[in-house]
């Protein structure tokens, strides 16, 4: 990674402090509050000493200074564990806002956009990456500053005492941040691509369990657990290489501030000892002067070994926001496309194409061009084989994939419209039936009002009512990870129950009974093509002995529309005919 990129990521990364500038700021109060106690109790400790060692004091005469050192120690102690808390504080709410962008980014850029990617680096991204950016944001930032103002504040209470010690600190500190800069150097590019190396094994891994069975039937097993072995070992190198420069770091900085306090006490050394004679100002060189100094001394570089300390963070955060600042500013291109427009839908919904082109997430055209009609109350079947573009044309119309041309929503364009409006017109149900929510019924009724006698009627259209006894809790029971403790058939009953009793405009079905036994299917194709005359509804199949049924059938071929009418006319066309005769042949197969 080039300076150029670091510089760039350390703004983005400095600029989504806005959720946590209050606790930024507060972070930074304690710590100056602190440091000013740090100042009193060395003062206040080398009066002690001065007293009883020089001047022989009786102790009972020093009881307020005994008092007030005592309450320093606790101030400090307290005033730390605040510092801990409030840090924290800020972390968690930038961290918690950087996870809710990445989440409504993904909402708004749809499945189509998603599955570009294995879902562990999606995991990574949201967990790992963001999570290692909370050092950074409640202690690097911090102590950058503490780092600045806590030596100043030093070096004005130690210059009138002796400004011989005050040089010596002066002179050697910015050695620390010069030999921090030089060990750091690589440590950001080291992290990017420790975290480049974790987002490929999070997705290798996953992608190999999801299909552990397929790996086994063609005893592949021991290959993959050999190229896991060898990625994991390769990431295990990768992490030592981080940990190895951030020990590198604390040992440099460690060694400077050692060498830089062992200077001012030799100084002190020489000096009681009557070899040097200067840095006081007439009254020689108390001990006063010398035991504020080398309590302060270790101060004086506490906050650049804790920068040090925490340089690795930087580090870390930068190597983490590399693909999270890509992947935020990258798909603003097709976020910005998006309108603010509503429309008037009381009078049904008609989606008009002209010269369609519909685009994958990079710019490449996955079908088109397409011109069609598809009138309110429309009923039409999609079929073509696979890799036709039939499911390009359905994410296209959901809003899900961007598109050149013209495609009109009641007379606006598509691209123009709120997506929060647009998604509510639509209802979906697709092969794999996805259950978010714990319960049946949440799953169902999805956060809207509940109509209970709406609820058990589309219950029972879908099939859901038949296996409902079967259950322990009815509506009531647990679904489970992934929809587990249901058959996929069940679970496709219940993602069909969802779509009928959402209010919607636009009907959607990708392959709905793709995948079930023809029980299920059965269930599932006549509680669609019921609901199909309640509103615009648009089928993709390969199920073709129903298509007489339906309004419409449109027929796709490489990317494009090549015959739009009822099934008798399609049947009656020698091109069209042989098309269907080959879906047929492929879904047999």
């Amino acid at each position: 990674m080039n300076k150029t990129r670091q510089q760039h990521l350390l703004r983005w990364l400095k600029s989504q402090t806005g959720h946590g500038k209050r606790w930024l700021r507060l972070s930074l109060v304690l710590g100056l509050v602190s440091a000013l106690v740090v100042v009193c109790q060395a003062w206040l400790l080398a009066t002690l000493l001065q007293s009883l060692i020089v001047e022989h004091r009786p102790r009972e005469t020093l009881l307020v200074p005994f008092i007030l050192l005592l309450s320093c120690f606790l101030l400090r102690a307290v005033l730390a564990w605040l510092r801990e808390k409030v840090g924290f504080e800020c972390g968690r709410a930038i961290r918690a806002t950087l996870r809710q962008r990445v989440l409504d980014r993904l909402g708004a850029l749809g499945p189509a956009w998603i599955k570009g990617k294995p879902a562990g680096s999606w995991a990574t991204l949201l967990l790992e990456q963001i999570e290692e950016m909370q050092d950074y944001y409640s202690r690097y930032l911090p102590q950058m500053l503490l780092a600045l103002f806590v030596p100043c504040f030093i070096l004005i209470a130690l210059f009138p005492v002796n400004w011989a010690a005050a040089l010596i600190l002066l002179c050697t500190a910015p050695l620390i941040p010069l030999f921090m800069a030089l060990v750091g150097m690589g440590a950001a590019d080291a992290n990017r691509r420790n975290f480049l190396a974790l987002a490929r094994l999070s997705g290798h891994f996953l992608d190999r369990l999801r299909g552990l069975e397929t790996l086994r039937l063609f005893h592949r097993a021991e290959a993959e657990t050999e190229s896991i072995r060898a990625a994991s070992e390769d990431f295990r190198q990768r992490t030592m290489e981080v940990l190895r420069l951030a020990f590198l770091s604390s040992a440099v900085l460690e060694f400077f501030a050692s060498l830089s306090i062992a200077v001012v006490a030799v100084y002190f050394g020489f000096s009681y000892l009557g070899e040097l004679n200067f840095g006081h100002y007439g009254s020689g060189v108390t001990l006063f002067a010398g035991f504020l100094a080398l309590i302060l001394a270790p101060e004086f570089f506490q906050p650049l070994r804790d920068l040090g300390a925490f340089y690795h963070a930087k580090a870390q955060a930068v190597g983490g926001a590399d693909s999270l600042e890509t992947f935020l500013t990258s798909s603003d291109t097709q976020a910005h496309e998006r309108g603010d427009r509503v429309i008037d839908l009381q009078h049904g919904l008609t989606v008009r194409a002209k010269d369609l082109q519909v685009l994958s997430p990079e710019g490449q055209v996955l079908a088109g061009p397409l011109s069609f009609t598809l009138a309110s109350g429309q009923r039409v079947a999609l079929v073509g084989q696979s890799g036709a573009g039939k499911s390009s044309l359905l994410n296209a119309l959901s809003g899900f994939l961007p598109y050149q041309g013209s495609l009109q929503i009641n007379g606006v364009e598509l691209r123009e419209l709120d997506p929060a409006f647009w998604q509510q017109q639509l209802a979906w149900v697709g092969q794999n039936p996805h259950l978010p929510a714990s319960t049946l019924r949440q799953n169902i009724v999805m956060g809207g009002n509940e109509e209970h006698e709406k609820l058990l009627r589309v219950c029972e259209q879908a099939g859901v009512t038949e296996f409902l006894p079967r259950l322990p809790a009815g509506l009531e029971s647990e679904t489970g990870e992934q929809a587990s403790s249901l058959s996929v058939g069940q679970a496709q009953r219940v993602a069909v129950a969802r779509a009928l009793y959402k209010p919607c405009h636009l009907l959607l079905l990708d392959e709905p009974g793709a995948s079930l036994d023809s029980h299920s299917e059965r269930h599932v194709n006549s509680a669609l093509l019921q609901a199909s005359f309640n509103q615009t509804t648009l089928l993709i199949t390969h199920q073709l002995d129903q298509l007489e049924k339906w309004d419409e059938v449109w027929l796709m071929r490489n990317g494009s529309l090549v015959q739009q009418g009822s099934h008798a006319q399609l049947l009656r066309s020698p091109g069209a005919f042989a098309d269907l005769a080959a879906q047929r042949k492929e879904t047999v197969e």
